[in-house]
């Protein structure tokens, strides 16, 4: 499969099933789970066949591990903007996560934190590196440290999702350290 396939059948997944999958007739469950064998009958009626094989090659070799496959069931990893449970159990971060974003939204996070926006949650990286990346998508990245640490200590709750991206409901300002 070469790459330009590659990334157009993972930005089509992600579309349907983190935000609308809808569009295509699919059903999600609670949790965000739906049949693979239900997936690929809607992309084929939709004017988007995908092939078993290639579904299982953007699976296996997405870099950010966007999609979880559970037995016959496929789903996104996190990200959605529909209501799901993704039912990730509470867990401890580390002491410092990580988020990318750029110089044009510090404004707006230096006033309110971190929020999820359109989605469920705010994304965290594990590492500076990952966070360089995802803030880089929108422009010359902005690395925000935030005190996981200290939040957790606070009470706020975090989840761990399969691709290791840390989810929280927001980051008050307070926990986020800026760049100088």
């Amino acid at each position: 499969m070469d790459e330009r396939r590659t990334v157009k059948v993972s930005k089509y997944l992600s579309k349907h099933l983190r935000h609308q999958p809808e569009r295509i007739g699919l059903t999600l469950d609670e949790h965000g789970w739906t049949e693979i064998d239900a997936l690929l009958a809607a992309t084929a009626a939709h004017g988007f066949p995908i092939t078993r094989a290639e579904l299982d090659h953007v699976v296996a070799t997405n870099d950010k591990k966007r999609f979880a496959v559970e037995g016959t069931r496929i789903r996104a990893s996190q990200g959605h903007t529909i209501t799901v449970d993704l039912d990730l159990p509470a867990a401890e971060p580390p002491a410092y996560l990580y988020h990318g974003t750029v110089a044009d939204r510090l404004p707006a996070i230096r006033a309110e934190g971190l929020r999820p926006m359109a989605r469920h949650d705010v994304h965290l990286s594990p590492d500076r590196e990952t966070a360089t990346r995802v803030g880089a998508r929108r422009g010359r990245p902005v690395v925000l440290s935030v005190d996981a640490g200290a939040m957790h200590r606070a009470g706020h709750e975090f989840r761990v999702s399969a691709n290791g991206v840390w989810l929280t409901a927001a980051v008050p300002a307070e926990f986020i350290r800026f760049p100088g």
